[in-house]
């Protein structure tokens, strides 16, 4: 069964990490996603837009997926379904992030057992903006 990283390993994720890919960034500022990579955002973290249906969002440019991303990225933070999570957290192996974190209310077993076997450290059912909040002092 999995188990999220203990509050320690999740604030020194947070203060290692500098570039967050945000899988389903929405343009649209009434949306969650848009809402919590903005704040991210304010908070200094270099944000990359996942959504192949947007080309900018908060000012940066937007990737059709994860692995389109040139450039290297620290965590893959994911806004999707839960039973999407597993076709994602595939592609997110591919590349070099070692954090996957599904935002909260987003949980798969199958998802989890994928980014371990590729030796990913995985987060799931966690607000990142509350994780940051909580564990990382401004």
């Amino acid at each position: 069964m999995f188990q999220n990283p203990s509050n320690n390993e999740i604030r020194d994720i947070l203060t290692s990490a500098k570039t967050i890919a945000v899988v389903g960034l929405s343009d649209n500022p009434e949306r969650e996603s848009y809402a919590i990579a903005k704040e991210m955002q304010k908070r200094g973290y270099k944000i990359v837009p996942v959504n192949p249906n947007v080309t900018e969002v908060l000012g940066e440019q937007a990737y059709p997926s994860v692995t389109a991303i040139p450039h290297p990225v620290d965590i893959v933070n994911i806004f999707r379904r839960s039973e999407a999570l597993p076709q994602v957290v595939q592609e997110a192996v591919q590349t070099s992030a070692p954090v996957i974190w599904a935002q909260q209310g987003i949980y798969n077993e199958e998802a989890a057992k994928i980014a371990k076997s590729a030796g990913k450290t995985m987060v799931m059912d966690r607000c990142i903006m509350v994780m940051h909040s909580l564990f990382v002092k401004s």
